[in-house]
Order: C-alpha cells, then sequence, then structure tokens
C-alpha cells in the first residue's frame, strides 16, 4: 500500500530526533453489514478503512498518530510531527527493509466476498422463520444480522523488517424477543470465526440457532426472579468463559502489570489459583474468532500458558510494555485499527479441561447457583473487582437441576474466585465476543469447561438467603 522507499524515509525521519524504534501500520480493511428485523433487511452497509499509523518510542516514552493521507506528504509530515516530541540527535538509521517470512494459516475455503447479499440474506431467515416457528404469539421480534471483515495490514518497523498479514472474520447473530403481555425477555446467540463461508454452510447450524434463541426467550417469561445471597456457583462452558476474561484476563495483560495497577502484578511463578485450574490465551487456533498469524506489532502470535496449576506463568506482554517489565513480548499486541496504538490484549483465552463431567459437577452440589451462560459485566483489573449478568441460570437442589430463574447477577472478584474454583468439567467450549479496552475493540474467543466455585455473591431479587 506504500513503496519500500517511501517506508524508509518515513522511519528515518521518524528516528531523527533520538527516537530508538519507529513504525509505520498501513491498514486496509473491508467489511460488511446485512441486519434483518422481523425478516425485513434492515441495513446492508459495506466499508472501507484506509489509513497509517505511525508510532515512535524513546526509552520508557511513546508518541502516536495516524492518517488517511498515505501520500508522502501525508506521511512525511505526520512522521515529522511525531518526531518533534523528542529533542535529541538521531542514535539509529534504517538502511534496508526485508520482508518477513509469515504463516498463512486462518485461510478462507469459501470467501465471505464472494457470496452474494441474497444468499446471505437468505440464510439468515432459515434461523428467523425457524425462530418464529415455536411459537408465533410469544415471538413478537426476531433480529438477524451477518457480519464480514477482511483486512490487509502492512507493517514496516526501524528494526528493518517489512510484516504482511491478512485477516478474514465472519460472523452472524440472532435474537428473539418474547412476550406472554406483561413482561418481555430475550434470547440470542452469535457464532463467528476467522473462516469463510464453509463455516457458516457446514459448522453452523442456523436453523436450530433460531429455535434455541426463540425458546430461551420464552423459558425466561415463565422463570423465578434469582434469590440472592452466598452460595456455590456452577459456571457453564463456552460464554460462561467471560468471567475468566473479564476478571482475570484484563489484569494478566502488561498495560496493567507493567504499570503496578494489576491484582496480579509482581506474582509471577505464584499460586493465584485453585491446583486445578489451568488457562491460556492461544492466538494460534486455526480458523478462531481471535486468531491472527501475527499480532499488530508484526509479531508471530503464540500460545502463551497464563496460568499452570494454579501457578502464574505468564502475562500478555507487548513489546514496549515489556521495556517497563523487562520481559520479551509474546505476540500479545493487537489494535481495532490504524487509529488505535497497539497494546497488550487477550485473543483466545479460556480455561483447560478438568476431569470431572458436568454431571458429576451437578450431582455434588446439594444448593447453588447454576448459571448456564453470562452476559455483560464489568471489572476493575487493579483490584479484580467483577459483576456480570446472568442470561440463563437454573437452581440447583439436592444435586438435581430445580428450576429456571432469571435476573441473576454474580459479584467478586477474580483473585478470590479463581482460589475457590474446586470442580472443573471436561467439557471445554469456546465462544465469540468483541473486547473493549484502550487499543479499541477486537475480535476475542473466551472459553471454558464447566466450573464450580464454592461460593460466591450472587445479586437477584428473589427470596435473600442467610
Amino acid at each position: 500500500m506504500i513503496n519500500k522507499k517511501l517506508a524508509l524515509e518515513v522511519l528515518n525521519l521518524a528516528l531523527s530526533t533520538g527516537g530508538d524504534f519507529a513504525e509505520i501500520f498501513v491498514e486496509e480493511t473491508k467489511s460488511e453489514t446485512i441486519s434483518l428485523d422481523n425478516f425485513r433487511c434492515e441495513t446492508s452497509n459495506d466499508n472501507i478503512i484506509f489509513g497509517a499509523g505511525i508510532r515512535i518510542l524513546k526509552d520508557l516514552q511513546s508518541v502516536y498518530g495516524y492518517t488517511n493521507d498515505l501520500s508522502r506528504k501525508g506521511l512525511t509530515t505526520l512522521a515529522s510531527t511525531l518526531a518533534s516530541s523528542f529533542h535529541g540527535e538521531r542514535i539509529k538509521t534504517v538502511e534496508e527493509l526485508t520482508k518477513k517470512k509469515v504463516q498463512k494459516k486462518h485461510r478462507p475455503k469459501i470467501y465471505l466476498s464472494t457470496i452474494s447479499k441474497k444468499e446471505k440474506i437468505d440464510y439468515l431467515l432459515k434461523g428467523c422463520y425457524a425462530a418464529e416457528e415455536v411459537d408465533k404469539e410469544k415471538i413478537i421480534r426476531v433480529t438477524a444480522a451477518f457480519t464480514s471483515t477482511s483486512q490487509h495490514v502492512d507493517i514496516y518497523n526501524s528494526n528493518g523488517l517489512i510484516i504482511s498479514d491478512d485477516r478474514n472474520r465472519g460472523r452472524i447473530f440472532i435474537n428473539c424477543v418474547a412476550t406472554d403481555g406483561k413482561q418481555f425477555e430475550t434470547g440470542g446467540f452469535g457464532p463467528g470465526a476467522s473462516k469463510g463461508y464453509e463455516f457458516f454452510k457446514d459448522e453452523v447450524d442456523i436453523v436450530n440457532l433460531g429455535k434455541k434463541a426463540a425458546e430461551l426467550a420464552i423459558k425466561l417469561l415463565s422463570a423465578e426472579e434469582c434469590p440472592s445471597g452466598q452460595m456455590p456457583v456452577i459456571i457453564g462452558n463456552g460464554f460462561g468463559g467471560v468471567i475468566f476474561h473479564e476478571a482475570c484476563g484484563h489484569a494478566l495483560e502488561a498495560s496493567s502489570v507493567s504499570k503496578n495497577l494489576s491484582v496480579f502484578s509482581n506474582k509471577l511463578n505464584t499460586q493465584i489459583a485453585s491446583p486445578l485450574v489451568s488457562a491460556v490465551d492461544d492466538g494460534t487456533i486455526e480458523g478462531a474468532w481471535g486468531s491472527e498469524n501475527v499480532d499488530d506489532e508484526g509479531h508471530a502470535t503464540h500460545r502463551n500458558v497464563l496460568i499452570k496449576d494454579g501457578i502464574l506463568t505468564s502475562y500478555l506482554i507487548d513489546s514496549f510494555n515489556g521495556r517497563r517489565m523487562n520481559m520479551k513480548e509474546n505476540g500479545a499486541s493487537r489494535r481495532q485499527s490504524y487509529k488505535y496504538e497497539p497494546t497488550s490484549r487477550m485473543s483466545n483465552t479460556f480455561i483447560l479441561n478438568g476431569k470431572s463431567t458436568v454431571e458429576e459437577i451437578i450431582k455434588k452440589t446439594k444448593f447453588g447457583l447454576y448459571a448456564k451462560s453470562l452476559g455483560g459485566g464489568s471489572v476493575n483489573p487493579a483490584t479484580g473487582e467483577f459483576n456480570f449478568g446472568v442470561t440463563e441460570a437454573y437452581i440447583i437442589k439436592d444435586g438435581k437441576i430445580d428450576h429456571m430463574v432469571k435476573g441473576a447477577t454474580l459479584i467478586g472478584s477474580g483473585a478470590e474466585v479463581l482460589m475457590k474454583i474446586d470442580m472443573v468439567g471436561n467439557d471445554l467450549c469456546r465462544a465469540q465476543g468483541m473486547c473493549g479496552a484502550a487499543s479499541g475493540s477486537i475480535p476475542t474467543d473466551v472459553g471454558e469447561p464447566t466450573i464450580r466455585v464454592s461460593s460466591m455473591t450472587v445479586g437477584g431479587r428473589g427470596e435473600k438467603l442467610n
């Protein structure tokens, strides 16, 4: 998208006032969004993002800027402006740029750009009609969407490297609203992958997905309000892993660890979780939603073991925060687009399988909450304190699922919850989401097998337990 000669000129201009590292991140992203509301196509948008970001580092200082003017004048003006942040003599010159060989994983078999809008709409309609058929009286609204992105990036840096990568992702959503005339409840799902149309044809059953979304919304209409108090909590697999992502994963990112703003700062090689818990962040999983060949600094992605048998073994480290920590980057630097400076972020983050079955975990719980699926929430990385809404939950009595409840909220701290995990299932599953932080909103997988926390604070509008 820019030639080697111009990249060399821009990098050397960026380094002219004493910077010790410079980088140009050039991006072209094409995206498409199609959305349906009650069987009608409401939106069909195609967008192109095109631009470049320049970063200059000097010791523990960083300056960043971006432009969508990729002409010589546009890039040299930006580089000169950023370089004026420093006032020293040149200490580095870039003589040559060499293309770095990059793996070419996560390639679609059927590129989503080759599929017509009509075919995508027809695909979504199958799920919408299946949802309506569950109960035409109670299901009053069905929405669905198909999103896809195709991103090409070129990264030029003062280490003399050119790194390129192509990222292709697709995701669908289907959501239902049900009513009994007095209240409204919702149910929905949103699978996605770094794959092409073959994922939706072969791995996603859109008809079953529509039915499940409708059935969940309808079941919630008759659910009781969740009781509140301290109790054992079983957290389901798949999107249940968002509790680890939010309450622990963010606190393991170098952006907070390096500044001692994390509850897990200076805890490397110490026990931070139950010995039953091992967890990884793996950006290399073939075709996974959060996977990439290289991170947004151009480093190969890794399978980073974060926790091994309860012991903290690694953080997620970008090169800049690695300077503060005196630790090497590990392929964990990401950004939403060229408009954001990269920093340490998660990719596909999940707790590994244990040895218990779901049936065993439920059977060994005399009374508690089964939080089968979690929704949104919030967390403070400095303290690890969090609260999460539960989208599907059941009360367990005498080792059996007794009845459905709604309105449950899980409250606690990541450090405390990790130590209180006393059973880990063998049913690992991942789910897709978008993660927002300092470098923007990025695609990430969350996941876990079913786990049990021996005691948690549960919020709800039902009976208050002692």
